[in-house]
């Protein structure tokens, strides 16, 4: 059965001179793993349209357990994020996070979205990237079933007005006040940096990108969204670390 649908590429791996392998992320389908003959040819109608990171309207094939990228037409190459390392580094790792937490064949239209617009941010410098990091992050976990409980302090159930200790392991926050005798872990958050983060997760996607947050706590909100992501993947993400040796 062949079908077309406009997807991002988050892996390409070479199998050969000619052929690769693809993971890609479709609004329809969500993430897709797919054989692309002849991608590999320097001169082939398919070369560009599978490269990594390349937004592109794609035909595929399923073949029983297999599918297969018949044709490929780039739609969006996002030069600006490949001239730069870090960037690149960056927006690799979002991918790899993308075929960590997304399912197989289910749709997957605001994780795409979400991709998309994160990666327009990057490339034209519209958000410092540790806030864009912050903000892909915390709200794919959303997305994906792993949403933290930031609506009000887990003890005494009242919305903090102050500082607030956030727990990453157990997705939640508590009053200073409240905070049991002896407890660990727990990250001492601004007020600013906690309405951040209750605004990546609650707002509409509109106002997604729509704040600001003074530079000396983009540290501490970055921090503290990798910490709670780390807690729920359990895993190494090895396009983290190499990001974090480009700063």
């Amino acid at each position: 059965m062949q079908t077309a649908t406009e997807a991002l590429v988050l892996r390409e791996r070479r199998l050969d001179e000619q052929d690769r392998l693809l993971t890609l992320l479709s609004a329809d389908q969500g993430i897709i793993t797919a054989y692309a003959k002849g991608a590999g040819r320097m001169k082939g109608s398919m070369a560009s349209a599978t490269e990594l990171l390349c937004y592109s309207h794609f035909v595929l094939f399923r073949n029983r357990d297999r599918c297969f990228a018949d044709r490929a037409e780039v739609n969006t190459l996002f030069f600006g994020i490949r001239g730069n390392l870090e960037k690149l580094a960056l927006a690799t790792y979002f991918a790899q996070l993308c075929c960590e937490l997304i399912p197989e064949n289910e749709p997957a239209a605001e994780e795409l979205r979400l991709m998309l617009n994160t990666l327009y941010c990057l490339e034209q410098d519209k958000l410092p990237p540790l806030q864009l990091k912050a903000i892909l992050e915390l709200r794919l976990l959303t997305l994906t079933g792993y949403m933290p409980d930031l609506i009000a302090c887990r003890m005494c159930g009242s919305l903090p007005e102050g500082p607030v200790l956030f727990d990453p392991a157990g997705g939640s926050v508590c009053c200073p006040d409240c905070a049991p005798a002896g407890a660990v872990g727990l990250l001492p958050l601004p007020p600013g940096v906690f309405a951040a983060m209750r605004h990546i997760i609650y707002c509409e996607f509109e106002k997604l990108f729509c704040f600001r947050l003074a530079e000396e706590n983009l540290p501490l909100l970055a921090g503290a969204v990798e910490q709670y992501l780390l807690c729920q993947v359990e895993r190494i993400l090895p396009a983290l670390n190499f990001y974090k040796t480009m700063l």
